[in-house]
């Protein structure tokens, strides 16, 4: 089943924490609804980060094409508004061979960019300025930096945790080089999708277990090996690819300051941190998603009861 012809504006979303099941879903109702996969993970973008990213596998890839997964080298940057152009190209692209698009990712930030229509300020980055403002927030704590945001530029400030110290330097930042606030510059601008929004959840207990398993997984399939790699290849531990979940907490093990144990137990504590963040971006009392709880929900009746969702979602009025 495929979605009407006339209809050329649907967007089918899935939503939620890492190692919820999310992979999984998606290449069902691909199959099920000759869908594409659009890729919301920022993890996923780089090439030879397989393994620590949970990057769909070369067969998973062959079932069901996939979009924005190995489109960058590991030194490089997707930002936000690179991904936001790349994301609507792809979901037109797909429009046009009559397919479904399938918008999956953990990365909150990215899939309300394109749902929402964010306007994100293309300003290069200020390294100058930017250095100064990360040393006046080392110098006179966090607090200060977004008082100073708070007073050029207050529905930004009100936005951003005090503490959250890269996004209050990236607003100021804008708002220095521009003269414009960057919440003016936000303003959104949702794009012209039939948007159904399918997240997947589970009680935190559970949830944590399963990330533990895929740690221990990730583990037994020779992600030390790949981190290797990719340090002997040139990769810095201060790029952001590098410093993200599964490869920083390497470092002190190949530097011979802690154990291989340690590493693992310091990926399950990161990786349960990272879960308690994403949900704080799907938010499970948000009335635009419609949750399977697979704390209630058998895993095995998911399948099901997403497609009578799906169907009955392509069935109904198109947006033309």
């Amino acid at each position: 089943m495929r979605p009407s012809h006339n209809d050329r504006h649907t967007l089918l979303i899935i939503v939620g924490p890492t190692a919820v099941g999310k992979t999984a879903l998606s290449l069902h109702l691909a199959e099920r609804f000759d869908g594409e996969v659009v890729s919301a993970d920022s993890r996923l973008f780089y090439r030879g980060m397989d393994i620590g990213t949970a990057k769909p596998t070369v067969e998973e890839q062959a079932r069901v094409p996939h979009h924005l997964i190995d489109i960058a080298n590991p030194d490089e940057t997707v930002g936000l508004a690179e991904f936001q152009a790349l994301a609507y190209a792809a979901i037109a692209a797909i429009h046009t061979r009559d397919k479904l698009p399938i918008l999956v990712g953990g990365t909150g930030q990215y899939v309300r960019a394109v749902v929402e229509g964010w306007r994100i300020p293309r300003v290069p980055p200020h390294s100058e300025l930017r250095a100064e403002l990360e040393a006046e927030a080392e110098r006179d704590g966090p607090a200060a930096l977004h008082a100073r945001l708070a007073t050029l530029d207050p529905d930004a400030a009100e936005g951003i945790h005090p503490h959250n110290v890269r996004r209050v330097v990236r607003a100021l930042e804008v708002c220095l080089a521009t003269g414009q606030p960057i919440s003016e510059l936000q303003r959104k601008q949702p794009p012209p999708y039939r948007i159904l929004q399918i997240g997947l959840t589970m009680a935190r207990d559970a949830l944590y277990a399963r990330a533990d398993r895929r740690a221990e997984a990730m583990m037994a399939a020779g992600l030390e090996a790949e981190v290797r790699r990719l340090v002997e290849a040139g990769y810095g531990w201060e790029l952001p690819a590098m410093s993200g979940l599964g490869y920083a907490q390497f470092r002190p093990y190949l530097e011979g300051q802690a154990a291989l144990d340690d590493v693992v137990v310091e990926i399950k504590r990161a990786t349960h941190a990272f879960i308690r963040r994403q949900y704080t971006w799907f938010r499970l009392d948000d009335p635009a998603i419609h949750w399977f709880d697979l704390s209630t929900t058998a895993r095995a009746a998911l399948p099901e009861e997403a497609e009578t969702l799906v169907q009955g979602w392509l069935n109904g009025p198109t947006s033309e």
